[in-house]
């Protein structure tokens, strides 16, 4: 079929509201449109190919474009059975609640909805109901990460370290407090790791404490933060974090949204230590975006608290979401994460993360306004600045020019953008996890030139 891209561009202009984007330029430039993909590479309208470092442009699609065996396997279940509420089941949803479990150690129960944001309101909503049913509703409070981001509903922005993702929403939903973040980079104590006392994490202690822990129910955090910059935790920090969490009965959430599902060479990104969340929030890469699919992940000590006899009716966690009950989109889930198993996209990604990492540092370290690069498996980040003792962080107007030669050049990165206030200076990567070697060279060389091009 012939493609009339000028009159699709038309009704795009006439019709679609884009997501985070201001459509006065429209008049003047057209909007990208993505008509095809596949493994790592896409095409648009105008049939100009691109490389695709930022996995669908949200960090989601973790398998790559044009994966057949999950594309039949939703379609099969739709052919047999489309749809069924949460309040029952449906095959493919028990498949993937019992395999996602198994990658999970002690974690038990799987609550599937449609979006990250979805998912954090769940655990949200579980922490406030304890709250109610243990605490006489004093326990409520739920202490979030600076720099970290958690969806874009009232609450997860309540909940989210990125002050210009939050501008303009407010007032915010009560009972959410911010701590300090764990960028060793820009740390916020002034100290240095090897002779620090990981201050980061003992800086939600102080928070707890200044809160009263009788009014603290959740800690929520991204074991590695994503959109906030790529930053990557000490070994040390998450077990303090666990450790803090136990001391007050509270329960630790981790947001693995971006991270999971194989992102940094783990299924999991807290899986690089050895604690146990209370409740892990994971989307994007959970059927790589071939369907609308989150999943809430607890313990079944976490389950046990909403269990009660049929005639305690406030007890249960009475919460659904109508998508959750998508039955292709289970599917998908499920063909999904059996690709990554078959293909060993895990090692894959850890492997190649090692390549990238290497390839940006031994091209980029030495250059002028390279302040510090930074990553765990195919997840990285570039952080750019001024001057490398100054660590003044270049404008981001200067990141947009640098994404925009690397497209020009076919390869398509990200960056922090409107979100940090003054921060957002770090070029952001996260292509899929069947990258290859070419694939990267392609990316860093890519950014190499763009770099020089607009920095010098």
């Amino acid at each position: 079929m012939t493609i009339n891209a000028k009159s699709i561009i038309e009704k795009d202009k006439a019709h679609v509201w884009h997501h985070l984007i201001q459509h006065k330029p429209f008049k003047e430039n057209d909007p990208i449109v993505m008509v095809e993909g596949k493994g790592l590479r896409i095409q648009d309208i105008n049939g100009k190919e691109y490389t695709d470092a930022l996995s669908g442009g949200v960090w989601s699609v973790n398998v790559g474009y044009g994966e057949k065996r999950i594309v039949e396997a939703i379609n099969e279940q739709n052919k047999k059975m489309c749809y069924w509420a949460g309040t029952g089941g449906t095959i493919p949803a028990i498949e993937l609640a019992e395999s996602i479990v198994s990658k999970m150690e002690r974690m038990s129960r799987v609550y599937l909805c449609t979006s990250g944001s979805e998912a954090n309101e769940k655990a949200f909503k579980m922490v406030r109901q304890r709250s109610a049913l243990k605490f006489d509703g004093k326990k409520y409070k739920i202490l979030y990460r600076d720099r970290d981001y958690h969806g874009t509903t009232i609450s997860t922005l309540s909940a989210g370290g990125q002050e210009e993702r939050r501008m303009q929403y407010g007032p915010y939903t009560p009972g959410f407090v911010q701590f300090e973040h764990c960028c060793c980079y820009r740390c916020p104590f002034g100290k240095e790791y090897g002779s620090c006392k990981i201050e980061c994490a003992k800086a939600l202690e102080q928070c707890i404490l200044m809160e009263g822990p009788d009014s603290v129910g959740g800690v929520i955090i991204e074991p590695m933060t994503a959109g906030g910059g790529i930053i990557i935790p000490v070994k040390e920090y998450l077990p303090m974090v666990r450790e803090i969490c136990d001391k007050y009965d509270i329960w630790l959430i981790i947001d693995e949204v971006v991270c999971g599902l194989g992102r940094t060479g783990k299924w999991f990104g807290y899986q690089h230590t050895d604690i146990v969340p209370d409740i892990v929030t994971t989307a994007k890469g959970l059927a790589s975006s071939y369907a609308p699919l989150a999943a809430t992940i607890t313990t079944e000590e976490v389950f046990e608290e909403f269990l009660s006899d049929p005639q305690e009716i406030e007890r249960y966690f009475r919460d659904i979401s109508t998508y959750g009950g998508c039955a292709g989109a289970a599917a998908a889930g499920v063909a999904n994460l059996r690709v990554i198993e078959d293909d060993n996209l895990i090692e894959n990604s850890r492997l190649m993360g090692e390549y990238l990492l290497e390839q940006l540092k031994s091209k980029l370290n030495s250059h002028k306004n390279v302040g510090e690069i930074r990553g765990l498996g195919l997840f990285a980040g570039v952080e750019l600045v001024e001057d490398k003792e100054t660590k003044v962080p270049v404008h981001e107007n200067k990141l947009a020019a640098i994404a925009g030669n690397c497209m020009k050049n076919g390869v398509i990165i990200g960056r922090t953008n409107r979100s940090l206030p003054n921060l957002n200076n770090t070029i952001t990567l996260c292509p899929a996890l069947i990258a290859t070697k070419e694939d990267i060279d392609k990316i860093v060389q890519a950014i190499v030139n763009g770099v020089s091009t607009i920095l010098g």
